[in-house]
C-alpha cells in the first residue's frame, strides 16, 4: 500500500479560514454546523470543504454535520495553533510598527517576541511591550526562545540577507511583506503578502465603464 501523498498546499490555506468561521460560528454558541452552512458562509462550495476536509479524516456525520468544537480542536491539531508560536518581527518601519502594535496574535496562537531594524534612530525605542533591537541581535533571540517564524518588514533590497539570516538561526517559516521573491532552501515555507500584487489581481474585474 503506497504513501498517501501529502494534502495540496491550497487545502492547507482553507483550513484557517475554515477555523475563523467555526469561530464566529461558536461565538454564537452555535454547536452544530454543516458542510452546506459553512459554504454559505464562506462562498465555498460545500462539495469542495468536503473534499478538503477528508485529507486529514471523517470529522461529521451525513444528516447530522459537524460538531463546532470537535472540528475546532480538530483543525487546530492539524495546523499545530493549539500550541503558542513564537515570531520575531525584522523591521521597524510603519509595518512593522503596526504588527508589533497588534494585539490579536495572541489568541490564535501566535506570540511576538522581539523586533528588529538597523536605523540607529529606531533601535532603543519603545514599540507597545517591545523595544526595537539591532538586526545583528536577532540571531540571539532567535535561539533562545526558539523561534520558528519570522515576519519581514523591511524593503525588498534587504528581504533576501535578512531571510538568510533568521534561517541560518532556526527559523522554518517566514511570512514575507517585501516584494521580492526570496531565495531560500526547500525546506523553509515562505508566504507573501504584497499589498501591490494583489490590486492588480483586483483590477483585472473592475468594470472601467
Amino acid at each position: 500500500m503506497g504513501i498517501k501523498p501529502p494534502p495540496p498546499d491550497i487545502v492547507i490555506g482553507r483550513l484557517p479560514i475554515y477555523l475563523r468561521a467555526l469561530d464566529a460560528l461558536s461565538r454564537n454558541e452555535q454547536e452544530i454546523t454543516s458542510s452546506y452552512e459553512l459554504g454559505k458562509l464562506l462562498g465555498i462550495s460545500s462539495a469542495q470543504i468536503r473534499k478538503d476536509l477528508s485529507h486529514f479524516g471523517d470529522f461529521g456525520k451525513q444528516g447530522t454535520g459537524y460538531q463546532i468544537s470537535y472540528l475546532t480542536e480538530q483543525l487546530r491539531q492539524i495546523l499545530k495553533v493549539n500550541r503558542e508560536w513564537a515570531f520575531v518581527i525584522m523591521g521597524a518601519g510603519l509595518l512593522g510598527r503596526a504588527l508589533a502594535n497588534y494585539n490579536g496574535f495572541g489568541d490564535h496562537g501566535f506570540k511576538p517576541v522581539a523586533i528588529f531594524d538597523v536605523d540607529q534612530g529606531k533601535i532603543g525605542t519603545k514599540i507597545n511591550n517591545f523595544t526595537v533591537q539591532h538586526i545583528n541581535e536577532s540571531p540571539e533571540v532567535i535561539q533562545e526562545h526558539r523561534v520558528r517564524i519570522a515576519m519581514i518588514t523591511t524593503p525588498a533590497s534587504a528581504a533576501q540577507e535578512i531571510a538568510d539570516m533568521v534561517i541560518e538561526a532556526g527559523v522554518q517559516s517566514i511570512l514575507s511583506y517585501a516584494p521580492i521573491t526570496l531565495n531560500v532552501p526547500d525546506s523553509i515555507h515562505v508566504q507573501y503578502i504584497d499589498p501591490v500584487s494583489k490590486l492588480q489581481h483586483m483590477t483585472y474585474y473592475i468594470d472601467e465603464n
